[in-house]
């Protein structure tokens, strides 16, 4: 990964929505270490305040904002407000989701509404926000987290998995209207493999047996670590961990099988042997207020390396090797929650 020094984003103000855990924190933390000051946005206050005390006690300026993604407006006015305090923000991530572990059948209209609401409308409102406050500079950067579910869907993770997609159409046709003006306005997508976050530890399921992440699990800093190269580098995409290339380059090769390999190894392998805890609660509806932390319980398994490529490069790659790469298509599971 591209990392140009302790103080590259010194100066730099980044707003961040889901900061108050998981990748989002993580992001944080790391911008801040790196120099940047910060808006913080999330539904929980008190997690806010927390990221908020470590971020400034690595001697950055930090403005926190708890409030709903889903709530255009609210976030309309934490970016305002936030660069009356800070000053212009230079860049914008998109880290907020939330989900639901469930077969389609077992689900709810309002829990698909409300995935939709937070993970993809929360993004748009996010996109909108910053294009408010950027577009009169013509210059920023927009960042979303994405994921290697954003172009293949996998079973239990309906909602999910749809916002995903619909995330990546609306900012490829964000692209196009912003080359359209002429605007100096940057937009990069960094698609995860499994990361250890919290979502695993607080999501909402229809089942009988607790969520783990698919395939091989990277540290959150991982993942921030990426989301920053691609603030400081923005490429059109960035595909984190082999899982995430081999899994968008095999769904563009060859979808039919995938739909095979999802229904007979992406099922059990989103399942741990636990069940859930007495009085388990779940974020979907309401912030949980218990630890909100950047890694979640999968930290003896995680790695802490992966490899980042721009996705065009690793397209431009497949093609020229003339797809002969995927003869290891049984390896397209690793990796599919990001």
């Amino acid at each position: 990964m591209q990392h140009d020094g302790p103080d590259d984003l010194k100066g730099q103000v980044i707003a961040i929505t889901g900061a108050s855990a998981g990748v989002g924190r993580a992001t944080a933390l790391a911008a801040a270490a790196r120099g940047a000051s910060l808006l913080l946005m999330a539904r929980s206050p008190a997690a806010l305040e927390d990221v908020a005390r470590q971020a400034r006690a690595l001697g950055v300026s930090v403005e926190i904002a708890p409030l709903d993604v889903s709530d255009a407006e609210a976030v309309r006015l934490a970016a305002r407000r936030g660069e009356q305090a800070l000053g212009p923000i230079d860049v914008w991530i998109n880290s907020a989701m939330v989900t639901v572990f469930s077969p389609i059948a077992r689900l709810a209209p309002e829990e698909v509404a409300q995935v939709t609401g937070v993970t993809y409308l929360g993004s748009v409102h996010g996109v909108l926000a910053a294009l408010d406050v950027m577009r009169g500079r013509g210059r920023g950067v927009i960042v979303q987290v994405g994921s290697a579910l954003a172009y293949r869907g996998i079973p239990l993770q309906a909602p999910y998995c749809a916002a995903k997609h619909a995330v990546r159409g609306f900012l490829d046709s964000l692209r196009a209207e912003l080359i359209h003006e002429g605007s100096g306005i940057k937009v990069s997508e960094v698609h995860l493999p499994a990361v250890n976050t919290p979502q695993f530890d607080w999501a909402r399921a229809h089942t009988d047996r607790r969520p783990k992440p698919v395939g091989a699990i990277h540290a959150p800093e991982v993942a921030a670590d990426a989301i920053l190269t691609a603030a400081r580098h923005p490429r059109r995409e960035y595909w984190l961990g082999a899982s995430t290339a081999q899994t968008i380059l095999g769904q563009s090769v060859a979808p039919q099988l995938m739909d095979r390999l999802m229904a007979r190894m992406a099922w059990e392998g989103q399942f741990t042997d636990e069940t859930f805890p007495p009085g388990y609660q779940d974020n979907l509806f309401h912030t949980v207020e218990g630890p909100h932390r950047t890694e979640g319980r999968f930290s003896r398994a995680q790695q802490s390396t992966a490899p980042l490529v721009a996705g065009g490069l690793a397209r431009m790659a497949v093609i020229a090797a003339g797809a002969a790469g995927f003869a290891g298509l049984g390896l397209l599971i690793g990796g599919f929650i990001g």
